[in-house]
């Protein structure tokens, strides 16, 4: 065989294995005037993909949550979110307070949120700029169904999906009770992923692998749980941290004996 088929021959072969990496990188049409290139992990602008869960399967939330219209969740996790605002009502400073901005947002209506405030005169220049703040359209947790981002009523001088939220007395009682409920932040400070902070944005996936449509909730969430580790993480917690062994009380040497 020649040198020069041998190349052929070789070159193709590493144009067929980098064939999924290569179709993994085509652009991906967000907006109208916006694209970004998916990563080899699948991921646009530093979000995961998800689909869209089924409407039918989708509950409201308790009267008066929801803020602008009804909040739409999947069955299980509307279940939990009611158990969570009852346990709420009856902490001082908390009670009343905890609303639900956003919801369940279709693909197409997460297209709108995403693409509306991006173009001149607009508040972002480019997608990846608003991609930092909000999820890109089939990127979006909000499209299973799973996840709501919370707020407080009244807002004072914290604004709607905002940081803030975490020095609020009910911000606080999220953070040290949503996990009772069955949610988790998907997106903690410092996260790998690279989204920024949000601790309004919870996601439901049980208190247990055992609890009633968990394992669907569970199963969706996976690649993020494994990669990108939720607070409190009640989903493939992180491995258990092994202690250092201490120093021993006796020097680690041998004699030399001799001869050596």
């Amino acid at each position: 065989m020649t040198p020069f088929l041998k190349f052929v021959i070789g070159a193709c072969g590493w144009l067929l294995g980098m064939a999924p990496a290569l179709a993994l990188a085509l652009p991906v049409q967000l907006c109208p005037t916006q694209t970004a290139e998916a990563g080899t992990d699948g991921r646009v602008l530093g979000h995961l993909p998800y689909g869209q869960g089924a409407e039918a399967d989708l509950l409201v939330a308790p009267p008066g949550f929801g803020i602008g219209g009804p909040c739409r969740l999947q069955r299980a996790a509307a279940v939990d979110l009611t158990r969570l605002l009852q346990a709420a009502a009856g902490v001082p400073g908390v009670a009343g307070t905890l609303r639900g901005v956003s919801c369940f947002r279709s693909i197409e209506y997460q297209r709108q949120v995403f693409c509306g405030q991006i173009g001149p005169g607009q508040r972002f220049a480019s997608a990846a700029e608003r991609a930092r703040v909000v999820a890109p359209p089939a990127y979006s947790e909000h499209a299973t169904g799973y996840t709501l981002d919370f707020a407080i009523r009244p807002s004072l001088d914290c604004p709607d999906v905002d940081a803030c939220i975490i020095w609020h007395p009910a911000g606080r009682w999220l953070m040290a009770h949503a996990g009772e409920f069955g949610f988790e932040l998907s997106f903690p400070a410092g996260n790998a992923q690279g989204v920024s902070w949000e601790p309004w944005h919870w996601r439901w996936v049980g208190t247990s692998a055992k609890a009633p449509g968990a394992a669907a909730a569970r199963a969706i969430f996976a690649r993020a749980a494994a990669n990108y580790p939720a607070i409190p993480g009640l989903y493939l917690k992180p491995p258990r941290a092994v202690p250092t062994l201490p120093n021993p009380a006796f020097p680690l040497y041998f004699p030399r004996l001799p001869g050596m």
